[in-house]
């Protein structure tokens, strides 16, 4: 079974918590614990601050779709922007880290899978996947 929640938001900053709330919602009724939760809302918060950033400022949205499944939940985040090869993406130097650069790597760290598709002049696609885990 599957069920899909989508909205699109205006592509300003102060709407990224009404996409970083509602994981939280829904990531708590499928019964994620508290910390899965934070890496949820944190990644949910780099995708869409990323959307905000890159994607097209004149269409003015991004769009967020969440997709509950029986073990998984599924976060897709899309832009309209210029998009960006994702292959040529450079990993950040941890040990001199800058100011900006580390959105990607951060959510890559926190969800359990990533997907990243970028289309030039098209926008780009985030798919984040955090899986259920039997609490031991």
């Amino acid at each position: 079974m599957s069920e899909n929640i989508s909205i699109s938001l205006p592509s300003k900053p102060e709407y990224v918590s009404i996409a970083r709330l509602t994981a939280s919602v829904i990531a708590n009724k499928m019964g994620f614990n508290v910390e899965d939760i934070e890496d949820i809302k944190v990644a949910v918060g780099e995708a869409c601050n990323n959307a905000v950033l890159h994607g097209n400022q004149d269409d003015n949205n991004f769009d967020v779709e969440f997709t509950v499944q029986d073990d998984s939940f599924i976060i897709e985040i899309r832009d309209k922007g210029k998009g960006f090869e994702v292959d040529k993406c450079p990993e950040p130097d941890l040990c001199a880290p800058k100011e900006n650069g580390l959105g990607i790597f951060i959510i890559k760290s926190l969800m359990d899978e990533v997907e990243i598709e970028s289309f030039c002049g098209k926008g780009t696609v985030i798919k984040m996947f955090k899986y259920l885990k039997e609490e031991v």
